[in-house]
C-alpha cells in the first residue's frame, strides 16, 4: 500500500526585503549574497502575522482546495521551532481557527500535537503520520511545517531569514508522491544552534538587591526567551555535513541498497538554511561515492580537492539536474526552518510543471537536517497525478506578486515597533490582540479571519 502526500499548500508573507537592500545597509557586497549564496528576497512577517496565522492559512487553503470534510481528518501534526507558548501547542490554535471557518466542533475528534527538533521537526511529524496512515489506511492527516526564521540584527544569520508554512494532506494512494518505509538516521546531541531560556537576576534589572516584586515576578531570577537563536555557523555547517553523510550511509544499509543510490534520484531535496546550502554540502556525499573523481582533482590537500570537485563538470551537471529546481523558491523566500525541505519539494515540482517534465514513477531523495542535531534520509516515488495537484498552486506566480518593503520598515518590524500591518489583510487569519489585563488570561493570543 502506498502512503504519502496527496495534496499540498503554502502560506508565505506577502512582504519581503530585497537581499540587495539588506547587503547595502550592512556594508556587504550584494553579489556575495545574491551570486555567492543564491539569495534574492527575504520574506518577513507583517505586524499581524505569526507562525499560527501561517499554519492556519496554509491548512485552510489545503482543506478548501481539496473540499475536505473536516471529520475525515484524524490528525493535525505540526513541526515548528517557533512556538508561541511553552505549553499550549500551535496545533491547538490552528484547530480553533479552522473550526471558526468550518464549523464549531468539526475537528473535535482530531488529534493535534506539535513536534520540535529544530528544522527537522516537520519531517518527524510527517513520518509519524505516515506510520499512522499505514496502520489506518482509511484515515487522513494534515502535517504543517510553520516557522519564523529570525536572527539578530547585524548578525551573520540575518540575511538567511524567512518565514512561512507548508501544509500537506497525508493519505493512502496519494496523488503527489509515496514515501519509502526505510529511513536513514544520524543523531548527536550538540550545541550548534539552539534557543535557550536566558536568566537574569532581578538586581541586574531593577538595580535593587532586596528582590522587589517586578511585573508580577516574585522570584529573584527573571527568565527571558528570544526568538533569535544562539549559533555557531561554522560548527553548525560541520554538524550538518556529518549528520547527512552518516544518515545517507545508514539509509543505504536500511534499504539494502548498494552503489550510488543518489543516481536513481531524479531530484535531491535537502534542508536549505540558505539557497546554496544543498549544493555546497552534498559534495561531501558525492566525493565518498566517487573517490576516483576526488583523487583526480587538482589541490595539495583534500579540502582543496573537494573545493575543486564542486566545479567539476560531473558535479555541476548533478546540481543543474537534481538540486537547482529546489533552490528557486528558497532564493525568493529565505529559510523557513522546518518548511525549507518541503518548500524545496514544491519548488522542484513547480519547476517541472513549467518544463513539462515527465516525473511519474521517478524517485526523489530527501536529506533532512535539524540542529541539535539530527538528519534523516529517505526516498519517495512520484505519483501519476502529481502535475494536476501542483498546477493549481501557482507557486512562482504568487512569489512574484509579493511586496518589497524598505529597510526602515524592515527594522521596525524586526524590533516589533510597528503596530499596524504594512499590507491590509484579505481572506486570511491574522493576529488580533494579546490579552494583557485579565489575570487568568494574561498572554492569551486571539486571532480573527479578515474577509
Amino acid at each position: 500500500m502506498n502512503v504519502g502526500i496527496d495534496s499540498i499548500s503554502f502560506d508565505i508573507p506577502k512582504i519581503y526585503l530585497p537581499i540587495s537592500t539588506l547587503a547595502i545597509h550592512r556594508g556587504i557586497e550584494p553579489e556575495k549574497l545574491t551570486k555567492g549564496l543564491g539569495l534574492q528576497k527575504m520574506s518577513f512577517p507583517d505586524a499581524n502575522q505569526d507562525v499560527v496565522t501561517f499554519a492556519a492559512n496554509a491548512a485552510l487553503k489545503l482543506i478548501q482546495q481539496e473540499d475536505c470534510n473536516p471529520t475525515t481528518i484524524s490528525r493535525i501534526y505540526i513541526g515548528s521551532e517557533s512556538g508561541v507558548d511553552s505549553s499550549k501547542p500551535i496545533a491547538s490554535y490552528v484547530l480553533n481557527l479552522l473550526e471558526s471557518k468550518l464549523g464549531q466542533g468539526s475537528f473535535r475528534n482530531c488529534d493535534v500535537v506539535d513536534i520540535t527538533f529544530a528544522c527537522i521537526g516537520a519531517v518527524d511529524a510527517l513520518q509519524n503520520c505516515l506510520d499512522y496512515v499505514r496502520l489506518n489506511p482509511i484515515k487522513k492527516a494534515i502535517v504543517i511545517a510553520t516557522d519564523n526564521a529570525k536572527y539578530d540584527l547585524n548578525s551573520t544569520g540575518e540575511y538567511t531569514q524567512g518565514a512561512g508554512a507548508i501544509a500537506m494532506l497525508i493519505s493512502s494512494n496519494p496523488r503527489i508522491l509515496s514515501f519509502s518505509n526505510e529511513v536513514g538516521v544520524s543523531t548527536e546531541g550538540v550545541f550548534d544552534f539552539f534557543k535557550p531560556r536566558r536568566y537574569f537576576s532581578k538586581e541586574e534589572i531593577t538595580k535593587k538587591n532586596d528582590n522587589p516584586e517586578w511585573l508580577n515576578v516574585l522570584e529573584n531570577e527573571v527568565t527571558i526567551y528570544k526568538e533569535q537563536p544562539v549559533f555557531d555557523g561554522q560548527y553548525s555547517n560541520e554538524c550538518y555535513i556529518n549528520r547527512i553523510t552518516e544518515a545517507y550511509t545508514h539509509f543505504k544499509n536500511e534499504s539494502q541498497q548498494s552503489g550510488k543510490i543518489y543516481k536513481d534520484w531524479s531530484s535531491i531535496l535537502m534542508h536549505l538554511p540558505y539557497c546554496f546550502q544543498g549544493r555546497r554540502t552534498f559534495v561531501e556525499i558525492f566525493s565518498k561515492e566517487n573517490p576516483e573523481l576526488l583523487t583526480n582533482q587538482l589541490g595539495e590537500t583534500e579540502k582543496d580537492k573537494l573545493k575543486a570537485l564542486t566545479k567539476s563538470p560531473e558535479y555541476l551537471e548533478l546540481i543543474n539536474q537534481k538540486i537547482y529546481p529546489s533552490e528557486i523558491a528558497s532564493g525568493q523566500v529565505g529559510n523557513i526552518y522546518t518548511g525549507s525541505i518541503f518548500l524545496g519539494l514544491l519548488s522542484t515540482l513547480s519547476y517541472h510543471v513549467q518544463q513539462n517534465t515527465t516525473l511519474t514513477n521517478k524517485k526523489v531523495g530527501f536529506i533532512a537536517y535539524g540542529s541539535g542535531s539530527k538528519s534523516k534520509v529517505f526516498e519517495a516515488i512520484i505519483s501519476p497525478d502529481w502535475k494536476s495537484q501542483i498546477e493549481k498552486l501557482s507557486l512562482f506566480e504568487n512569489l512574484k506578486n509579493c511586496f518589497a518593503i524598505d529597510f526602515e520598515t524592515y527594522e521596525k518590524l524586526h524590533k516589533k515597533e510597528l503596530k499596524q500591518s504594512v499590507l491590509k489583510p484579505k481572506n486570511e487569519f491574522v493576529l488580533d490582540f494579546i490579552e494583557n489585563e485579565n489575570p487568568v488570561l494574561i498572554g492569551a493570543r486571539y486571532y480573527k479571519f479578515v474577509d
